[in-house]
């Protein structure tokens, strides 16, 4: 990009390891999942073991296993072996799909009991209008749900962005799931779904939950793993040049300053777009309308009805914000839209937060996309972000190296459950992302 390699997430560096003394263990760095390799004996071999303690040290090293972490590529991913993924309705990471429709018909005889827990570790639906129970989950997320490799940075969701993601029109509690120790009730997993309607290609749309997924003891992956079927790419916008460099978010270009850099990305004071205002409550019906004709053009896109559209794009304080274009006649022609998602910086003296605005939903059909996507940028500036980010999907790609977008190291991977579908570029997604 223009930018060089300012903007992009910065990239992992390889570290050298000591050398290793025979029986050691591993290195220090190494944890015991990583390091220890479990043998258990078959029952016909050991018939003294009761057949629930083998279930049990299997979801045992199923739990070590899963902190090995999500497979770099494709080529990794399906070497691997996925022993919960292997008995669901979902196509192979390697099957080649020419046909639409489900993988497997209705059943009568779905489970309806939840699956168990390791020993010590129990299910609980989360009352989220509870206030201590909404700061238990803050806290749980703020505390461990780390969105690095190197364990810099920790997504900072607000009570109030939990409540905005986690509850739109037509969510259930049950939908909610936490797994607390047994013993003393702490919470120490969550996991949860919003219902959408979602079309797929042209084979109409259906209800179906969008799951996201949070944890901090890896409990959770013995009900949720992921697999790749759709990806994206996050590309970095810098706002705040010199805060990203010192918090190492970002690095400078070579041969680059910081003056240079600071200069490279500075914005104008006020946008250019004619008649870019506030999205307000009379605008919902408008928006809906330009949001569902505008996403006939994508494969995979959801169909919104005026309440979820109030509920997503209504502007909310630190949460989302929604700009409209409003032409001579009165018309709403285009707009833009973007979330508030902080991290916590984690080790700096100086700095303890990063202000990122992630690009929602921009809809055009008058204002140029990368005049749009420029005042953006411009409004993002001023309410004092530092960075802007956005995914390769869409038509995000016709201007991510214009306006100085980096691209980063991270992927957002979609996947349908009970569903086959061929493939599909990024350019015809459209899919929320919270």
């Amino acid at each position: 990009s223009p930018g060089g390699d300012l903007g992009a997430k910065k990239k992992k560096k390889k570290q050298k390891r000591k050398k290793e003394k025979p029986n050691s263990g591993g290195t220090k760095s190494d944890s015991a999942s990583d390091s220890q390799e479990i043998k258990i004996q078959q029952p016909s071999k050991n018939p003294a073991i009761p057949m629930q303690k083998l279930q049990d040290i299997q979801r045992a090293m199923e739990l070590l296993s899963a902190c090995q972490g999500p497979a770099k590529n494709i080529d990794e991913a399906t070497k691997r072996k996925y022993q919960f993924w292997d008995t669901q309705p979902v196509p192979k990471l390697n099957e080649v799909i020419t046909s639409h429709g489900a993988i497997e018909p209705d059943k009568d005889n779905v489970r309806l009991e939840p699956y168990s827990l390791p020993q010590g570790f129990m299910w609980d639906t989360l009352d989220l209008s509870n206030a201590e129970v909404l700061k238990e989950l803050y806290t749980l997320l703020n505390e461990n749900y780390v969105e690095d490799d190197d364990n810099m940075f920790r997504f900072d969701y607000s009570p109030e962005f939990l409540l905005w993601a986690l509850r739109p029109p037509g969510w259930l509690p049950q939908w909610h799931c936490g797994v607390r120790v047994s013993s003393n009730k702490k919470l120490v997993g969550f996991i949860s779904a919003i219902p959408a309607n979602i079309r797929i290609y042209d084979r109409g749309e259906g209800a179906m939950p969008e799951s996201r997924e949070m944890d901090a003891s890896k409990v959770d992956k013995i009900v949720f793993n992921l697999i790749i079927n759709f990806i994206s790419r996050y590309w970095h916008r810098s706002l705040n040049p010199r805060k990203l460099v010192e918090v190492k978010f970002s690095h400078l270009s070579r041969n680059m300053t910081l003056q240079r850099t600071m200069k490279l990305y500075r914005l104008p004071d006020a946008t250019k777009t004619s008649g870019l205002r506030p999205m307000e409550q009379k605008d919902t019906k408008a928006v809906q309308e330009l949001i569902n004709t505008y996403l006939k053009q994508f494969n995979l896109a959801p169909v919104m009805d005026e309440e979820e559209v109030a509920h997503w794009f209504l502007p909310r304080d630190h949460i989302i914000d929604t700009f409209v274009v409003e032409g001579s006649s009165g018309i709403l022609t285009d707009f833009l839209s973007f979330y508030t998602l902080p991290s916590t910086v984690m080790h700096h003296p100086v700095h303890k937060s990063l202000k990122a605005a992630y690009s929602f939903y921009n809809i055009h059909t008058e204002t140029p996309l990368l005049d749009l996507m420029n005042d953006a940028l411009i409004i993002a500036k001023l309410k004092g972000f530092d960075v802007f980010n956005a995914l390769d999907l869409m038509e995000n790609k016709t201007f991510l190296e214009k306006l100085k977008f980096g691209i980063g190291d991270g992927n957002l991977q979609y996947y349908l459950y009970n569903w086959r579908c061929p493939g599909m570029e990024s350019e015809k997604v459209r899919e929320k992302k919270r």
